[in-house]
Parts: structure tokens; C-alpha cells; sequence
């Protein structure tokens, strides 16, 4: 028995007919005729009965078909692989990761990679770790990058950024002087806060409500660069990650340290028991090493 033989046994099943079968595979109808002839020798059962001018399938027959329908879907996905390997240089990977990461983080990542390998292509999906969470677990992204913790039971994960958040305020706000701001001082402030698709929208919740409070916030926004020029205007204070502060301009805010700290690790994940293309894996690889020599 070979892969041809539950080939031609599938295609007859499926269209009910030897003739069609063969027309189908562009194969004489004796060479499938014999092929299913010795499948039945071999096991020692009879697989098809005729029905009028069509072919059905025994109950040993419906049995192999459901287990040969099996193997030659793991065939397919065996020569898909070994194809990946010989063809690494193309293919394309679906990406999630949070806006505020996109900007600051990605672009050189991408661009090295793309040196490697210029045909391999991308979609950028720009969403909250929760939304990306939810597409890699459907299956509509093949990688996301969110803020950490992950399903560990869903996903595997890499860290690649440990930071802490900042509290942000214009340069004439009172604590604006500040190294460091315990978060229970902050119970009578105005905040502006990420989106509630946004893990950092719980996680800084939770966090003012643990300090004793919950926090006054008065506007939210999907775009770290709205709420740091918000704060410049005074409106209010903000909440952002180390790497975000970096860039900010210190004449129009003042960025100061929180006790307790907040951290902000982000990490990217993909799923534990679905295939991920040799292309991505090299991504992934690329992304990894990135990282490391950054730090």
C-alpha cells in the first residue's frame, strides 16, 4: 500500500464512480480499477458495492476512508514543510501587535529581516493584546505580540521587552519635579487611559485600585501619541511605557518613576498545536536575536 493507492480509493468514494475517478486523476480506468482491487487483497475486505450505475462504500469501506482521508491530509501537510524548507525565502506571515510598538520598535526589526529575505511579505494588523491574543487563537494571525502574561496553555511565548511604566505629566504639574510618585498621590488626578481592549487599561485599573483608589479618567484612546500630547496641554496625567517615554519631548512633559512600579513586559506568542510556516519560525528566530543584542 502507497499514498497512491488511498488517493484513487478517495477519489472514487468521492465521486461514486470508477470512470469519473479516473478522468478526474488522468489515470486509465483499469490502472484505478486494479489499484482499489489490490487495496482489498491486501486487507482483506471489500471496500465498494455497486448501486445501480454508481459505487458506495461498504462499512469497511466508509471505516478506510475516514482513516485514509487522515493520512493523506498529514501527506499534504508533510509536503507542505518540505517545501517550506526548500522555499524559505518566500511566504507570508500575518502579525499583531499593539500601536504603541508598531512605531517605536518594529520598523528596524522589519527591515533587517527583510534583507534576508525580500519576497517574504506581511500584514500588520495594529490592535490591543487582547484582540491580538484572540487572532492568533483563531487562526487569523500566525504571531502576535502583546503584553505578557499569555495562555501558556494555548500559546508558546518569548520575552522581549522588560520595562516598567511612567507616570506622565505636563512640566507645571506639582509632582512634575518628582523622581519618584507613589501611586496612592494620585487618587485626585484626571487620567488618560489606553482603550479597555487594551491590557494596560486592567492592569493600571487594578493596580490605582490596589493603592486604594480608582482612578478619575476622563478620556481613553487606542494611541499612546494622543495621550502624551493630552498631557502636554495639561488635561490630564498619563500612564506610559519606558520605551514610549524615551521619545518624548522633556520640555513639553516631565517623566517620573512610580513606586510600586508597574511592569510592562511584552513577549510574542504563537499557538502551541498549529503549524507555523518555516518563514515564520526564521521570524521568529530573526526577532529573538534582535532583542537579545539590544539589550
Amino acid at each position: 500500500m502507497d499514498i497512491r493507492h488511498l488517493t484513487y480509493f478517495l477519489e472514487v468514494a468521492r465521486l461514486k464512480s470508477f470512470t469519473k475517478a479516473s478522468q478526474s486523476l488522468y489515470v486509465s480506468q483499469p490502472t484505478i480499477s486494479k489499484m482499489v482491487k489490490n487495496l482489498e487483497d491486501e486487507l482483506g475486505v471489500q471496500l465498494f458495492y455497486r448501486n445501480g450505475r454508481q459505487v458506495e462504500m461498504t462499512d469497511a469501506g466508509q471505516t478506510m476512508y475516514t482513516q485514509a482521508s487522515e493520512i493523506t491530509q498529514s501527506f499534504q501537510n508533510l509536503t507542505s514543510e518540505l517545501n517550506d524548507l526548500m522555499n524559505v525565502k518566500k511566504g507570508h506571515i500575518r502579525i499583531g501587535l499593539p500601536p504603541m510598538i508598531g512605531s517605536s520598535f518594529f520598523p528596524n526589526v522589519m527591515g533587517e529581516f527583510r534583507q534576508q529575505y525580500p519576497d517574504v511579505t506581511f500584514q500588520l494588523v495594529e490592535h490591543g493584546s487582547i484582540k491580538v491574543e484572540e487572532g492568533v487563537e483563531d487562526g487569523s494571525l500566525d504571531i502576535g505580540v502583546i503584553v505578557l502574561p499569555a495562555n501558556d496553555k494555548i500559546f508558546h511565548t518569548y520575552t522581549i521587552i522588560k520595562e516598567n511604566m511612567k507616570l506622565v505629566t505636563h512640566p507645571s504639574h506639582p509632582m512634575a519635579g518628582r523622581e519618584e510618585v507613589h501611586l496612592a498621590d494620585l487618587r485626585e488626578e484626571s487620567f488618560i487611559f489606553f482603550r479597555e481592549d487594551f491590557v494596560l487599561h486592567s492592569r493600571i485599573l487594578n493596580e490605582c485600585m490596589n493603592a486604594g483608589f480608582r482612578p478619575n479618567v476622563i478620556y481613553e484612546t487606542s494611541q499612546w501619541d494622543f495621550i502624551s500630547e493630552m498631557v502636554a496641554e495639561n488635561l490630564g496625567i498619563g500612564l506610559l511605557p519606558e520605551r514610549i517615554c524615551r521619545d518624548l519631548d522633556p520640555e513639553k512633559v516631565k517623566v517620573i518613576s512610580l513606586n510600586p512600579s508597574i511592569p510592562w513586559h511584552l513577549g510574542v506568542i504563537w499557538r502551541k498545536d498549529r503549524y507555523l510556516s518555516f518563514a515564520a519560525r526564521e521570524w521568529l528566530k530573526h526577532t529573538k536575536s534582535y532583542v537579545w543584542d539590544a539589550e
